[in-house]
């Protein structure tokens, strides 16, 4: 009886042992409307085109050598879905429970940690194209570095008729004082402009 139920199943056995591979990466494509990789499976198995599935709003390009799960619709391995992927050799490690971390090969991240910090490493620039960028400080905002460069004005109290540098400049560079001398009369204009 056990023989018969065994024989019975074993078509199903099979493909329910097929239907989830390990595997590793080997070749992406990013160009078409889902990305598709090329992965190896068990010692020949090299499954082309598999469909990496990822989650909404969030996209990226796993290198070549990074590990991936694949899932087999019915145990039918002509058609993979990578359902999930990971790098062991660049993944950012030591994050404490609770922690998040969105981050790349070469060492750039976003950190979001514990006590609402927010951190973002790079290692050559980070920018922000919008526009218009508000930046929301309760205390202080703070710059350390050697030079800020701004390649328009920068204006003060800009919500109750503040001034802009360039205004300053003007007044200040035109600006005339009443002479105290017996003479009378305003002053010249500074000798030395802003």
């Amino acid at each position: 009886m056990i023989d018969a139920i065994q024989k019975l199943t074993e078509g199903l056995r099979g493909k329910v042992q097929l239907m989830i591979g390990r595997a590793i990466l080997t070749a992406i494509n990013d160009g078409g409307a889902i990305q598709t990789a090329q992965a190896q499976l068990l010692a020949d198995e090299v499954q082309d085109g598999a469909e990496r599935i990822q989650q909404y709003g969030f996209s990226s390009v796993p290198l070549s050598g990074a590990e991936g799960v694949l899932v087999f619709v019915g145990g039918n391995r002509d058609h993979g879905l990578i359902i999930a992927t990971d790098d062991r050799r660049h993944r950012k490690s030591g994050l404490q429970p609770g922690e998040v971390c969105l981050y790349t090969d070469e060492g750039d991240s976003i950190v979001l940690n514990r006590g609402q910090i927010v951190r973002i490493t790079a290692g050559a620039q980070v920018e922000v194209t919008a526009p218009v960028v508000t930046l929301k400080a309760a205390t202080k905002v703070r710059m350390e570095t050697p030079l800020l460069e701004v390649t328009g004005d920068i204006k003060d109290k800009c919500d109750s008729g503040g001034k802009t540098m360039s205004g300053m400049r003007a007044s200040y560079n035109s600006h005339t004082h009443n002479e105290n001398n017996a003479a009378g009369g305003p002053t010249q204009p500074p000798n030395q402009t802003m």
